[in-house]
């Protein structure tokens, strides 16, 4: 009996985001210490096992409430089964026949959720890596984060960027360029520019994610999209100006410059709150980090934090502070 396993790690936004959605440019990093896993075997029948997202049984009907508050309505299963149906899709418009072998398949994730660290896309990217090794398909890497976004914006009309799925798909620290101008065709789909950077195994970074509160990525993209399509200069002019964040830190990670990298950290926060209202807990993060001396940042929609820090010694005062909030604290360095 074959059985496959493939993982695909959190994401940090190291810069420039929330641009990836409005054709701008971004800087990622694989976060090793979260992931999600895909387990497939060969089995009689296709078989989708529940995780612990799927579950239907509550203590009481506060607790199904609670849970509604906290997870929303779906688990993976709709994940599983969107890129499933995506990914026949795909062979058969490359006609690329696949064997008649089923599959049991079941998933688990261990990413913190609706604090921005790219959980829902990480059980996608680990599903297709799982289904072109049980079926040996080829998917060149290059168009498999849009292989991802198709799945969650096609399939189940999840509002989403193309970065998360970008750096889950490469991997470590990842420059990206979505302009336009840089996008190319491959197997029917669409791409853009993706560039690896050499990240230091001593670069300081850390993040932090609240451990009791969190919202989903629409509440702020929604709002901003909105804003952008209707011509409002401000987030226009913002998105820009985040784009210009991260073609300025690529620059400074290959220069090895740490207190540049830092500032364009912290000016990337300062201009997204300009053109939105945050919530106070999230910029409570974001305050008692910079108070440690750390650089701080979202890390995605809200509720996880990313940012450099000088030394072990503000590293733990960072945990110290950040605990004293409901955060927790995690030095992040590049994946094996």
């Amino acid at each position: 009996m074959r059985i496959i396993r493939k993982r695909a790690y959190a994401r940090a936004g190291l810069l420039g985001n929330p641009s990836d959605g409005y054709n701008g440019k971004t800087i990622s990093v694989s976060v090793k210490d979260f992931w999600s896993e895909v387990t497939m075997y060969d089995w009689h029948t296709l078989e989708i096992l529940p995780s612990q997202y799927d579950h239907g049984r509550f203590r009481s009907i506060y607790d199904l409430a609670d849970d509604v508050s906290s997870h929303g309505y779906y688990g993976g299963i709709r994940l599983i089964k969107a890129t499933i149906k995506r990914f026949v899709d795909y062979c058969n418009a490359q006609d690329i026949q696949l064997h008649s072998q089923n599959f049991s398949v079941r998933y688990e994730s261990h990413i913190p959720r609706q604090v921005g660290l790219a959980g829902s896309s990480s059980i996608i990217t680990a599903m297709l890596r799982s289904l072109m090794a049980f079926y040996e398909v080829d998917m060149p890497l290059e168009i498999q984060p849009s292989f991802v976004l198709s799945v969650e914006s096609d399939e189940l009309g999840i509002s989403a960027g193309l970065q998360d799925r970008v750096i889950q798909a490469y991997e470590g620290m990842v420059y990206m360029d979505f302009d336009e101008s840089q996008a190319q065709i491959m197997n029917g789909i669409k791409h853009y520019h993706y560039e690896r950077l050499q990240w230091a195994p001593d670069l300081p970074l850390y993040i932090a994610y609240h451990t009791q509160l969190g919202e989903p990525t629409e509440i702020f993209h929604n709002d901003i999209r909105g804003r952008f399509n209707r011509g409002e200069q401000e987030v226009v002019d913002a998105m820009q100006q985040f784009a210009q964040f991260a073609e300025d830190g690529r620059d400074a990670i290959l220069a090895n410059d740490m207190p540049h990298l830092a500032e364009l950290i912290d000016t990337n926060f300062d201009t997204r709150q300009r053109i939105a209202k945050l919530p106070k807990w999230q910029v409570d993060m974001i305050e008692t980090a910079r108070a440690c001396g750390a650089s701080a940042k979202f890390a995605g929609s809200g509720g996880a934090i990313v940012g450099t820090y000088a030394d072990k010694a503000m590293l733990q005062n960072l945990s110290e502070k950040l605990s004293a909030i409901g955060s927790r604290v995690v030095a992040i360095h590049p994946t094996d």
